[in-house]
């Protein structure tokens, strides 16, 4: 059984998430050289703060996925929305660099209580299984996030510094995000006393008399978005550095913006045609699109044809990836725990993505650019192999999906 999820709250969480992925994640990468000379610091060392920082919020994720269940996630969001403007606030006017490591650290527990993880939860809260549907609507909106804020950054950090540039975030998350956060979870108490809110809380696990079958599957879900994880946050928050150092010059930022209207149009045809594939095909679909760009961009740099082609693929694995870090686990498990589960696929995915920005870095700047994308093309073939054994694992319990309850006794 499920529940419409209304329109409005789909783009409440729209606009919400882009709001939250630009000013949070995106904007990083071009603030990352100011904050850097600001403090004395290589630009290695500011990566390697988000690296300590990223990992605090993965090992938070678990604990902050069950409040989603327990309070409500729309609640949470609420809260995290305050949390990360005060965190915000923090980071703008830090003295020191240690200080600015711990409101930074604050900022990534607190984000996942406002990002995709958390914004899944609601749309499933509100809709059970029908929110697969609203979960692509959502992704489709929040896609715009880089496009908006790769440019909106840059000219911020040139009026304003990266000082001011995080004031103004602050700011956004205030007035914008944390009333439209409350206003769904006021629409979701709503919903709960007038008997709207979607009753079936039956687990749909995998049947019996084979149990082991759910736990490897969840093992290889949270090793597919933990090394994709890893992949993605690499590249997306070096992206622009690494087009700059394969001799792209001025033209990296603008090869890096085809990035986000390639994730929207990712989810927009999946929108149109992609009705009838299942999350898990639809997931190695996303996984094999990441070396693929990689590959291209290995073999034809600093070829400006190569590079636009990497950013539109590689913007098509990331926007599909997004679909599938929500539909794949309400598929495979269903509507039960679904917060909590989530929880712990954001903390694989962050504790193996927190290393990746420093790592890149680090790369890049020790073997050269194009010996740091042979790397990480090779590594980016391991989600690829781990969402390829979920599908053969799924077409081996037979014809019946594993989200379909199993059989009275």
């Amino acid at each position: 059984m499920s529940k419409p999820v209304p329109a409005a709250a789909v783009w409440a969480l729209g606009v919400t998430q882009i709001v939250g992925y630009g000013s949070l994640y995106y904007a990083f990468s071009v603030l990352a050289p100011g904050i850097a000379t600001s403090f004395g610091w290589s630009t290695e060392w500011i990566y390697g703060a988000l690296t300590f920082a990223l990992l605090i919020g993965g090992l938070a994720a678990p604990w902050t996925g069950r409040m989603l269940d327990r309070f409500g996630a729309a609640r949470a969001m609420t809260a995290g929305s305050l949390l990360v403007s005060l965190f915000l606030l923090l980071m703008a006017l830090a003295p020191t660099g240690p200080v600015f490591v711990l409101a930074l650290t604050g900022m990534e527990v607190a984000s996942t209580l406002v990002l995709y993880a958390a914004a899944f939860a609601v749309l499933v809260q509100i809709g059970g299984r029908g929110a697969q549907a609203s979960i692509t609507h959502l992704t489709l909106i929040a896609g715009f996030a880089s496009t908006l804020f790769w440019p909106l950054t840059a000219l911020l950090d040139g009026q304003l510094g990266w000082r001011g540039s995080y004031l103004v975030f602050a700011g956004l998350n205030l007035v914008l995000c944390l009333p439209l956060h409350f206003w769904l979870s006021r629409l979701c108490k709503d919903r709960e006393m007038t008997g709207q809110a979607h009753p079936d809380q039956r687990p749909l696990d995998l049947p019996p008399p084979r149990p082991q079958r759910a736990k490897l599957l969840f093992a290889l879900v949270l090793a597919g978005f933990a090394l994709q994880g890893l992949i993605l946050a690499a590249v997306t928050l070096q992206m622009v550095p690494l087009l700059q150092a394969l001799d792209l010059g001025l033209q990296a930022l603008l090869i890096s913006s085809i990035f986000g209207p390639a994730q929207v149009l990712a989810r927009l045809i999946n929108m149109v045609f992609g009705g009838r594939l299942r999350a898990t095909s639809l997931a190695v679909i996303a996984a094999a699109s990441l070396p693929l760009a990689l590959f291209i961009l290995s073999i034809s740099a600093p070829a400006i044809a190569g590079a636009i082609a990497f950013a539109l693929l590689f913007g098509l694995g990331s926007g599909l990836t997004s679909i599938v870090s929500g539909s794949l686990p309400l598929q495979l498990f269903g509507r039960l725990d679904y917060g909590a589960r989530q929880g712990q696929i954001s903390a694989a995915r962050q504790v193996a993505a927190a290393a990746a920005p420093f790592l890149m870095a680090l790369a890049i700047g020790q073997a050269g650019a194009n010996a740091a994308l042979w790397i990480w093309t090779a590594l980016a073939l391991l989600p690829l192999a781990c969402f390829a054994l979920i599908t053969f694992t799924v077409q081996m319990m037979g014809t019946r999906n594993p989200a379909d309850p199993a059989p009275a006794q």
